[in-house]
């Protein structure tokens, strides 16, 4: 089955300290093998940018199987739970990094948002 991964990046590489506010949301699809089919940068057009709209409604609307994010805030984490889609929490700077921790079974859920501005801090 595949796989479509979410992560924030400031870059298209480097993954972002704030889900919210990133830049960018890299998507990564994987086959049955794990092995990339694709990566896309979509840039964040949500309210926090001058858009519209909360960055968990439009991720939602991309069907994700999964996010990877350093942390997120406590209404988004409920967002993603409550229509299945779990969030993984790394402490890993870059995309592939990540995907390599997810691919082996490295990655922790993450139970809990959080509210601070600055989630690596938080987290370490």
């Amino acid at each position: 089955m595949k796989s479509k991964i979410v992560i924030p990046t400031i870059d298209g590489q480097t993954i972002s300290e704030h889900f919210g506010r990133a830049p960018y949301f890299t998507i990564v699809e994987l086959d049955d093998q794990a092995n990339k089919i694709s990566t896309q940068n979509i840039p964040n057009t949500s309210d926090h940018f001058g858009g519209s709209g909360k960055p968990k409604d439009f991720l939602l609307t991309l069907n994700p199987t999964a996010l990877i994010v350093y942390s997120m805030g406590p209404g988004a984490l409920q967002a993603f739970e409550q229509v299945g889609v779990p969030v993984f929490r790394t402490q890993s700077s870059n995309v592939d990094e990540a995907l390599t921790e997810y691919m082996n079974g490295k990655l922790e859920r993450l139970s809990q948002g959080c509210s601070h501005s600055s989630h690596r801090e938080h987290h370490r």
